[in-house]
C-alpha cells in the first residue's frame, strides 16, 4: 500500500485549517497542538502536537478519518477511527522518537 507524502501533508493542512476554529473554542489546547477524538464507539479526547500530523503513521490515520468522516464531522472535532490503545501506542512511539 503506497501513498504520496505531499498529498498527506496537504490533507493535514486542510484538516488544521478547517479545525482551527474548533481549537480556538477549546482554551485547553496549547499553541502548536490539536485536539482529536479517538475511538470506535466511545470517543476520548486527546491533545497532540501538530508535528505528529506529518508523521507517515499518523497521516495514515488522518486519511482513514477523512475517508470515514470527511472534513465535516457532526461532532465538530477531528475524529480518528481507531482503537484507543492503538492510538496511545502510536503517540507513545512518536513521543519517544
Amino acid at each position: 500500500m503506497g501513498f504520496r507524502l505531499p498529498s498527506l501533508i496537504l490533507s493535514s493542512r486542510q484538516i488544521l485549517k478547517h479545525r482551527s476554529g474548533f481549537s480556538r473554542k477549546q482554551p485547553d489546547v496549547p499553541k502548536g497542538h490539536v485536539a482529536v477524538y479517538v475511538g470506535e464507539e466511545q470517543r476520548k479526547r486527546f491533545v497532540v502536537p501538530i508535528s505528529y500530523l506529518n508523521h507517515p503513521s499518523f497521516a495514515e490515520l488522518l486519511n482513514r478519518a477523512e475517508e470515514e468522516f470527511g472534513f465535516n464531522h457532526p461532532t465538530g472535532g477531528l475524529t480518528i477511527p481507531c482503537k484507543e490503545d492503538a492510538f496511545i501506542n502510536l503517540t507513545s512511539q512518536l513521543h519517544s522518537s
